[in-house]
């Protein structure tokens, strides 16, 4: 999987980050939203967006919705809800601002194939044995995207950004 330094995830495309420097970087928690909020704003996005200078929209809740569901219901609604919520974000912003699920134990959750460029999805208990084709769902399994967020030279990875879903 592609790497980046850049901080490009800040300004543009869906990020998930699951550190917590990362998402200081680009907000204050007063500024997150919660998924509903989200989900209800699909077809009246606001002009000014809570954070980084109005370019970015961070997103709490996405990791606990995803535990209260079957791995049926998760992969369903993911695919559908949540994927058309962010193209319609997407599109409402022609590419010029930043949307970013904050996944808190998300390290621990997405698992990356090398061999083939696909990302999963963990489920949690009573499901943990499942997983979810996270990418599948969400990109299609564009293999140049998506890329581990890197905030410095040789650290771990911070979160996964996509420039562009479709």
């Amino acid at each position: 999987m592609k790497q980046t330094l850049d901080t490009v995830w800040q300004r543009r495309g869906t990020s998930w980050v699951w550190d917590e420097e990362a998402r200081n970087q680009v907000c204050v928690a007063a500024q997150v939203w919660s998924l509903r909020e989200f989900l209800q704003s699909v077809g009246n996005w606001p002009e000014d967006l809570p954070s980084n200078g109005s370019n970015t929209l961070v997103v709490a809740g996405l990791e606990a919705s995803l535990d209260l569901l079957t791995p049926d219901d998760a992969e369903a609604w993911l695919g559908d809800a949540i994927k058309e919520a962010i193209l319609s974000f997407q599109d409402f912003y022609g590419g010029e601002a930043a949307l970013i699920f904050w996944l808190p134990a998300g390290q621990g959750r997405i698992k990356f194939h090398p061999a083939t460029d696909s990302i999963e999805w963990r489920c949690a208990a009573p499901n943990s044995d499942s997983l979810l084709a996270f990418g599948r769902i969400l990109w299609g399994e564009a293999n140049e995207y998506p890329q581990e967020i890197l905030l410095r030279e040789g650290s771990k990875p911070a979160g996964l950004f996509h420039l562009r879903i479709t």
